[in-house]
């Protein structure tokens, strides 16, 4: 899937260039064409193909939360004490 993002990314910084080197385009109607046709829908389609990746992570997040909230501490706060033979 990456290399479909890359391609359109490309794309769309060819008709930016394209826009600006036009006779008729100007720069400002360059950044737009890049914005709007390339960073705006990768930003989108990266997003949503993160949104599973982001649930995993919660999960675990709320499972270790979870898991540390026995009120057992994972160990001894104060060293034991050593007796001499």
């Amino acid at each position: 899937m990456l290399i479909v993002l890359i391609a359109w990314l490309y794309v769309a910084v060819l008709m930016a260039a394209a826009e600006a080197m036009s006779p008729q385009g100007t720069l400002l109607g360059a950044f737009f064409t890049l914005l709007l046709y390339g960073l705006g829908p990768i930003a989108i389609v990266m997003y949503l193909m993160g949104t599973p990746a982001r649930r995993r992570a919660r999960k675990r997040a709320e499972s270790a939360r979870e898991a540390d909230a026995g009120g057992e501490p994972a160990a001894a706060a104060v060293a034991a004490e050593r007796e001499e033979p």
